[in-house]
């Protein structure tokens, strides 16, 4: 079942006077359940089909479903309803807020879903530490945290309320060598036993390996995908 695809997807930008493609017109479907991976070069599109299928932006041409609604067509609360009920996202700078705790950071989506009482969502959120390996961090500012706990904690918080698939931007750009496998391991693991779907931006090869779809881009179009 295609949980996003793109039809033809356009995306242009202005730089002052002047229109610059991101996308050339993409057609692409991720399937529930896939670990893919999106790489190219600096400036090949990647980053601009993430924000496109994490309804952060809008095509300029073509079309792009989300759950088979069509974004063009939602209006900014509606899009942000789909991201906070659909959506789970990692980025490479980690964007946990520094004033909240560990805990305080993977519950955060949890109220703003407004489905939980206090009971469930501390459940939820403590099932969530303990399955990314950082149960005994929970009361831990992010700034007492190393790159690899604080990444931890950001996928906690995209996975905490379960949504169809993550987008995670370079998720080991800033984390060293060793702990980006541990991450990457520990993704996949949860890829395989809660069948969480995931799609990665990355110039990384050890993401690019570890990936079962590898979409490759340039230019703005798509030059390959293979599964495997």
């Amino acid at each position: 079942m295609a949980l996003v695809k793109m039809e033809n997807a356009v995306k242009n930008y202005k730089v002052g006077k002047v229109e610059v493609p991101a996308l050339r017109g993409i057609t692409l479907s991720i399937e529930k359940g896939d670990f893919a991976a999106i790489a190219g070069p600096s400036g090949s599109g990647k980053t601009t089909m993430l924000n496109l299928f994490g309804c952060l932006d809008k095509p300029t041409g073509g079309k792009v479903y989300i759950e088979e609604h069509d974004i063009i067509t939602l209006k900014p609360d509606q899009l942000a309803d789909v991201r906070n009920q659909h959506i789970g996202f990692i980025f490479q700078s980690f964007n946990l807020i520094p004033v909240l705790t560990a805990f305080e950071n993977v519950e955060f989506p949890l109220i703003l879903l407004k489905k939980h009482g206090p009971g469930t969502r501390r459940k939820k959120v403590l099932e969530m530490l303990a399955a990314v390996g950082i149960a005994d961090l929970a009361n831990r500012l992010p700034g007492e945290m190393s790159g690899g706990q604080q990444q931890r904690v950001a996928i906690a918080r995209a996975l905490v309320k379960q949504p169809d698939y993550v987008l995670a931007d370079e998720p080991t750009a800033n984390i060293d060598t060793k702990t980006g496998h541990e991450i990457l391991e520990l993704m996949r693991s949860m890829n395989e036993k809660l069948g969480t779907t995931f799609i990665f931006s990355t110039h990384d090869p050890k993401v690019m390996e570890m990936a079962r779809r590898l979409i490759t881009v340039r230019d703005g179009l798509v030059e390959s995908d293979v599964r495997r």
